[in-house]
């Protein structure tokens, strides 16, 4: 009881404190609602999770319409699922272009977004390539939202650590761009760790040559374009253009 107290205060004391989160929630799109088939497994996570990891999709392109966002979503899960053979799209949440919030395995499911850390985190994707240019303040408001209402609900510990992909993954992912601004947000963290240790970097070629039995982001990439796998590496190398994304 008294520990749900402290956070709560917690949470309430951040958002008169922190000019960049406010204290509402995201609108929050269900899986029903984008369309998600079935996940063909899942594992649990165990809560509070002590990271969040922050993503760019860089393929699909920035969404700004429900509509867009949800052929978005639909075509990471297709993809995730059918090219990787994943149980399900690798990230627990995706914030859109038009500041919804998208459920992918949610709260309390293992995702398959970040080496090492997936059983101890909760991934967020951007969806867009934020290598040159930053997301609309209003989408990485969206983010910061989720976190929020994450520590606010006891799934995201309330010390919990910030990190980029790239410093899990050698990837360019989340984004030159967004990198740096995630460097700005609370809690971020420099040199990530596990139990007290300092982990490395996970090279790109090792992990797609051997598959991690978590579903690693990029486990069965050895097949894809450098550039793809430089910038994101759970993302086919295929035109941006909507009307492939079915």
């Amino acid at each position: 009881m008294c520990y749900n107290s402290c956070v709560l205060i917690w949470v309430i004391f951040t958002c008169h404190v922190a000019n960049s989160f406010v204290c509402t929630d995201p609108e929050i799109v269900t899986r029903d609602e984008w369309g998600a088939k079935p996940p063909t497994g899942v594992e649990n996570l165990t809560l509070p999770v002590p990271y969040v990891v922050i993503h760019h999709s860089y393929i699909p392109a920035a969404c700004s319409t429900k509509e867009e966002c949800i052929n978005d979503m639909q075509w990471m899960q297709n993809y995730h699922q059918q090219n990787n053979s994943w149980c399900d799209i690798g990230y627990n949440f995706a914030v859109g272009g038009d500041n919804r919030i998208y459920v992918g395995r949610g709260w309390t499911a293992v995702g398959a977004h970040a080496p090492r850390y997936n059983a101890r985190s909760i991934g967020i994707v951007l969806i867009g390539d934020w290598t040159e240019i930053l997301p609309p303040e209003s989408q990485m408001l969206a983010a910061k939202q989720l976190i929020n209402m994450g520590i606010r609900d006891g799934y995201i510990s309330e010390n919990y650590k910030l990190i980029g992909h790239r410093q899990v993954r050698e990837t360019e992912c989340p984004g030159e761009a967004l990198y740096k601004e995630i460097q700005t947000w609370p809690h971020w963290i420099d040199n990530p760790s596990l139990d007290d240790e300092v982990i490395p970097v996970v090279p790109l070629d090792k992990e797609d040559l051997k598959p991690d039995p978590r579903e690693d982001s990029g486990a069965s990439l050895a097949s894809e374009d450098n550039k793809i796998k430089r910038h994101s590496s759970t993302h086919k190398e295929e035109s941006t253009s909507r009307s492939i994304k079915q």
